[in-house]
């Protein structure tokens, strides 16, 4: 596993990245060929980010 980031302003990049990756597959998904498991995928990507964002609050930062 990486090194955990405990620096405010990585973890806002690191999750800008995240939610850019997010959009371009939104974007990508075409409404008439879109099935169940493309849904799936975008309901995942969306909890890991969730996920991610607990984690980083629940996590002490260089700032502290």
């Amino acid at each position: 596993m990486g090194k955990s980031i405990t620096n405010k302003e990585q973890q806002v990049s690191y999750m800008k990245q995240r939610l850019n990756m997010f959009l371009e597959v939104l974007d990508a998904i075409e409404p008439e060929n879109t099935e169940l498991e493309d849904i799936d995928r975008l309901i995942a990507m969306v909890d890991d980010l969730d996920d991610k964002m607990k984690q980083f609050q629940g996590r002490p930062t260089e700032d502290q």
